[in-house]
């Protein structure tokens, strides 16, 4: 353990065990816990949790939570705990297999939600009381305020509003991330609300700190333990062409005078296809660009190596382990040009609308009309949840979506005759694209999307089909806008889940 940096009297008396911490908190009681992506969650309290739990359980004693987080966490939070029955409620957003598997199966209640959402329905009361914080921190200042880590997620709410606050003071986080992060105190309820300030992506319009209440902490922790950073894939070839068509039309789109040549403020979801757009933007020929979105990839930060980015706003890191050894090298260099942000501004829809937001996020599957699943396979096994996605879709001054045209070794084609379950309907979709191409769906009709979508972005091997489907539609269906063929719609999921191909 590396010098203590805790420097506040009164919480440096509250020092003690995950394990002594852990006993603090009672069943049945929300806990909101800090973690975005693997970043800043906290690492010793959960275990702690998950083996008093998994004691009391085999003392016949049945002890579940409910967790609230910002997004993602790691197998040390979610893993832990649901490998030992004790969630009852998860929200907004998890990517655990074990968490996926009990959910799945009936056994964990979830609730997918946007992620501009969280903060305000718990500042409105909707979601039920917030009983304990569990909040990494990576230093506490002498007066008490808070140095923010490697996400901020929730974490403002989640102090302000819990009754109880335990912090995790995680020693492994860099002390230079100090400065880092603008903590925006302005929110407030309806009817009392007021634009906030935000008409930049590097503008900063709060405090580098967050703030809690002494008196509701009831318990300190010391860690040195690091970040679930995981590796992304390089580029394959079908990443390299869908990064290729989004190139070539933010290049026509500049052409045309509908975007500047610097483009406008860039989010990118997480993924590997994402981490492939952004490393052709940096060998492309834009020049000071800007992103605002929730996460920093790999891909962001090389770009702001590079040069080609000069500002980033988010609210938490991703990053492979190479990439953070490349922030920590030069960390005071990348401060300069990295703002993280809570994530009810990072994903707020005033600011996304307001700033010209170009959004680009991954999905499941796309239907002939542009709607898009971006969370369920077969229509009612969730796989990970909506996130930030429909905060940016539905709020972007360009909204793109993007996946290989098929799945499964090409025995699942992920453009569809209808999507399973809709996440982002046609109205929000503007741009599909595939390895196989680029579909510019503004300005169309239902029927021309469908053309455009089949010829565009389906694999050759599943064209004919989709078009079959689309014919008989036109011919038969009991509607011409949208032509379905309700009768056999979902066919092709039917025959996936039978194991044949779609």
């Amino acid at each position: 353990m590396s010098e203590s940096r805790i420097h506040c009297a009164a919480l440096g008396a509250k020092i003690m065990s995950a394990d002594e911490a852990a006993a603090l908190i009672p069943s049945g009681v929300n806990v909101g816990m800090s973690g975005f992506t693997g970043s800043g969650y906290p690492k010793a309290v959960p275990a702690a949790l998950a083996r008093r739990i998994e004691a009391e359980n085999a003392r016949g004693q049945r002890f579940r939570i409910g967790v609230w987080t910002g997004a993602s966490t790691a197998p040390e939070l979610d893993g832990a705990l649901a490998k030992v029955d004790g969630i009852e409620m998860r929200l907004p957003y998890q990517s655990d297999p074990v968490c996926r598997e009990r959910i799945n199966a009936g056994e964990m209640e979830y609730i997918d939600i946007h992620l501009s959402h969280v903060a305000q329905f718990v500042w409105f009361g909707f979601l039920g009381k917030l009983d304990v914080a569990v909040v990494e921190v990576a230093g506490i200042l002498p007066d008490g305020r808070l140095i923010p880590s490697s996400s901020v997620g929730n974490n403002k709410t989640w102090l302000e509003q819990a009754d109880k606050v335990i912090l995790e003071v995680n020693s492994w986080q860099n002390s230079r991330l100090e400065g880092m992060h603008d903590i925006y105190y302005g929110t407030q309820l309806p009817p009392h609300r007021k634009p906030i300030p935000l008409v930049g992506a590097a503008d900063r319009i709060g405090e580098p700190y967050l703030r809690c209440d002494p008196g509701k902490v009831i318990a300190v922790v010391e860690t040195h333990s690091p970040d679930r950073n995981s590796a992304f894939s390089a580029p394959d070839e079908n990443s390299r062409r869908i990064a290729g068509h989004i190139l070539e039309f933010l290049q026509h789109e500049v052409k045309k005078g509908r975007l500047p040549a610097d483009l406008l403020p860039l989010q990118s979801g997480v993924g590997n296809i994402a981490n492939a757009v952004m490393a052709g933007l940096n060998e492309g020929p834009f020049e000071n660009l800007t992103a605002y979105t929730e996460v920093l990839q790999d891909g962001m930060l090389e770009m702001i190596k590079s040069g080609k980015l000069a500002h980033a706003s988010a609210t938490a890191f991703s990053l492979s382990n190479e990439a953070l050894a490349e922030l920590n090298a030069d960390l005071d260099r990348y401060r300069e040009r990295i703002v993280l942000r809570p994530q009810e501004i990072s994903n707020h829809p005033e600011v996304i609308r307001r700033l010209g937001v170009i959004a680009m996020n991954g999905l499941i599957e796309a239907d002939i009309y542009g709607n898009v699943n971006s969370t369920h396979v077969m229509g009612s096994k969730i796989m990970n949840g909506i996130g930030g996605s429909g905060d940016f879709a539905r709020n972007a001054y360009l909204s793109i979506f993007m996946t290989p045209s098929q799945a499964k070794g090409g025995a699942i084609s992920c453009i569809v005759p209808m999507v399973s379950h809709v996440d982002h309907t046609e109205h929000d979709v503007q741009v599909l694209v595939t390895e196989q191409g680029l579909a510019d769906l503004r300005g169309l009709s239902p029927r021309q999307r469908a053309k455009v979508v089949i010829d565009n972005c389906a694999h050759p091997d599943f064209r004919p089909a989709l078009r079959d489907y689309h014919e008989r539609a036109l011919a038969h269906g009991p509607g011409r806008h949208t032509p379905h063929l309700l009768g056999e719609v979902f066919d092709w999921h039917l025959r996936a889940l039978r194991g044949e191909r779609m």
